[in-house]
């Protein structure tokens, strides 16, 4: 078995020096499922000198899946990891990726790592684009702390645990086609690829960062205005106006609105209609000027419905 990562290790300086992870000493929980992107973030965390807490998710959607949190446990020993194992009850039906996410980042918590790499990034542009997303959707996932690993490729994460002498555990539902992002991996990204003559990944990688500057500015630009104000937002560049609103719909929901909801509340705000009902029973009305939003609406879809700015 090969010893503790070394950040002097060519190969793991080499994919330390390309990843975005919090300074030394940090505390970081992160994600590890037993696979090799998972594994590669463990190993790549540790030897960046983070205070890594290993956490497995068991969705007990297939036999021996509890089995899996004892491989995290011991690379997690193995590295000087904490570790923690949860448990979630999701059941097999309609939607169930979807469900499975929110289930798991419940128990995960909101600033935990994740091991998605390029290649990640480039299925979810391409999921996103098939849903209709608009610039978040296809600026993807945002590089950082939460995402460290987004500029390695998944040959690489496999390359890294077979250096160290791990086996990563094999998920057959990755290959599911039930599931719309093993179609993508499997059939559209090739597909993209041997039309354009070259790998799309790092493309898509590319225009997902160049996007996401892109939703930065819109969404500095879109807090300077009150969404409640109508003449405001008749007034703003439509891009703007819609982000305005949409982050006002929002609130403190999980999910934003759909399109059709902020475009609703344009129309009450150029004065096309006095009131419009836009999602779970709230009601958006002018008044004086004033746009008022009763009740607040609450947010009760899936986060892959909804089509934005």
């Amino acid at each position: 078995m090969a010893p503790f990562p070394s950040p002097l290790d060519p190969l793991i300086a080499d994919l330390v020096g390309r990843c975005a992870f919090p300074a030394s000493g940090t505390p970081l929980v992160c994600a590890v499922s037993g696979g090799a992107d998972s594994l590669a973030l463990l190993v790549l965390a540790t030897a960046a000198g983070c205070e890594v807490t290993a956490v497995h998710v068991d969705h007990g959607l297939r036999p021996g899946s509890a089995a899996e949190a004892d491989v995290v446990a011991s690379a997690a020993d193995r590295y000087g990891a904490g570790f923690r194992s949860e448990r979630v009850v999701v059941a097999d039906g309609s939607n169930l990726e979807a469900r499975a996410r929110a289930a798991r980042f419940g128990v995960l918590g909101p600033d935990v790592a994740t091991g998605h790499t390029s290649d990640d990034q480039a299925e979810t542009v391409l999921a996103n684009l098939l849903r209709g997303a608009g610039v978040d959707g296809l600026a993807g996932m945002r590089a950082g702390p939460r995402h460290p690993l987004l500029a390695l490729r998944r040959a690489e994460t496999v390359a890294l645990c077979r250096q160290q002498g791990l086996e990563p555990v094999n998920d057959p539902s990755n290959e599911d086609p039930r599931f719309l992002r093993n179609r993508i991996r499997a059939e559209l990204v090739p597909l993209c690829s041997e039309l354009a003559g070259r790998d799309v990944v790092p493309v898509l990688a590319r225009q997902a960062g160049l996007l996401a500057g892109d939703a930065e500015v819109l969404a500095t630009v879109a807090a300077l205005v009150d969404p409640t104000d109508a003449k405001a937002i008749a007034a703003a560049p439509e891009a703007v106006s819609r982000r305005a609103v949409r982050g006002w719909l929002t609130g403190d929901g999980a999910y934003p609105p759909a399109l059709d909801a902020v475009e609703r509340v344009l129309e009450v705000a150029r004065g096309a209609r006095r009131a419009a009902e836009v999602a779970g029973g709230a009601r958006v009305a002018r008044s004086g000027g004033r746009l008022s939003l009763t009740p607040p609406m609450r947010s009760t879809g899936d986060p892959t419905d909804t089509v934005g700015p």
